[in-house]
């Protein structure tokens, strides 16, 4: 079994880092876990990083990195480590990063942990049964590969790329959540996973987990949306022999449809609350607000929240953010 403990104390080592996917516009839903990843850190006299997560370079694009950056000084957030202002743990963009995570694939490879897949999207669809895994992923991988001869693997080597899949070991995952609690789960439930696409590309999941241990993340705050994935980082941690960072999920923010906030609910880009002229001291105290660090939304800078700032406080349910709620940004945004 596998175990995780999230309540070492505090010391002089705290490195935390905000790592945003640069494949749109900043929204409020961002926002909010880069305010309370820099708050947790800046709380606690820390190191705060920020990373480009642009692994997915099909998606993503340098113009939307740079508004990301200009967006959070905007707000008022500060990193001491990034891509424009260098650091000892660069580069901070992970397409610059592509040795570094073969480097960790190579120790996996050599440590047993993977092995070649050949099997099709439509393949894993068509298994029996095959239970939900990560949302985003579809079925639960049957291990149809896992076991093939080496002959087998040959064979079906001259007619297509294989993908790379950890190997999931038996037993359970246990950690502490900073913010969700205590988390246990079997190791296999989610199946085994991907680390490199057939197209060479490398799987977040393993990138992530690179980027933080290379980089001496101790704690990590972002969204309750990869809670599900942390028992898969866990696992390649262990694998590769690293220290293992304490985790905080906090929540999402929710439109009254039940789905994540997004463009269809309105302007909440930072943007284009930028644009209708809302300060950032009134997004800093509405998002403070929504998390539950304040009773009220007020205007407030992100260095005024800092003695407010407590995992325990922060709400464990998602946010359903309602068109009054969304009034208090701005008017236009009442519908």
């Amino acid at each position: 079994m596998l175990h995780h403990l999230n309540n070492a104390p505090y010391g002089s080592g705290i490195r935390g880092r905000f790592a945003p996917s640069p494949s749109g516009c900043m929204h409020i839903g961002n926002a909010l876990a880069a305010l309370l990843a820099w708050l947790q850190i800046r709380s606690r006299d820390g190191v705060f990083v920020l990373r480009m997560e642009d692994i997915d370079t099909a998606r993503c694009r340098p113009e939307f990195a740079r508004q990301i950056i200009d967006d959070l000084r905007w707000l008022g957030l500060d990193w001491d480590e990034g891509p424009d202002v260098g650091g000892p743990c660069g580069p901070y963009v992970q397409s610059e990063r592509l040795q570094l995570y073969e480097d960790a694939l190579n120790r996996l490879q050599a440590g047993g942990r993977l092995y070649s897949c050949y099997c099709s999207r439509h393949d894993i669809l068509a298994a029996a049964a095959a239970p939900h895994g990560l949302a985003s992923e579809g079925p639960v991988y049957p291990g149809t590969c896992r076991s093939l001869s080496p002959e087998e693997a040959h064979r079906r080597s001259m007619t297509k790329s294989p993908s790379l899949r950890f190997a999931v070991p038996t037993g359970e995952i246990s950690f502490t959540d900073g913010v969700a609690g205590h988390r246990r789960s079997s190791a296999s439930a989610g199946g085994d996973f991907i680390v490199r696409r057939a197209d060479g590309i490398f799987s977040y999941q393993l990138a992530v987990v690179v980027d933080d241990a290379l980089m001496g993340i101790t704690d990590v705050l972002r969204g309750a949306d990869l809670l599900d994935s942390t028992p898969r980082q866990l696992m390649l941690f262990e694998a590769l022999g690293w220290k293992l960072p304490r985790y905080a999920h906090v929540p999402l923010l929710m439109g009254p449809d039940g789905r994540r906030l997004a463009k269809r609910h309105g302007g909440i880009t930072l943007a284009e609350l930028r644009e209708a002229g809302v300060t950032p001291q009134t997004i800093n105290g509405w998002l403070a607000w929504a998390a539950g660090l304040l009773p009220e939304p007020v205007q407030v800078s992100p260095q005024e929240l800092l003695l407010l700032f407590e995992l325990g406080r922060i709400s464990r349910k998602d946010i359903i953010v309602t068109s009054d709620m969304l009034g208090l940004l701005h008017p236009s945004l009442k519908q």
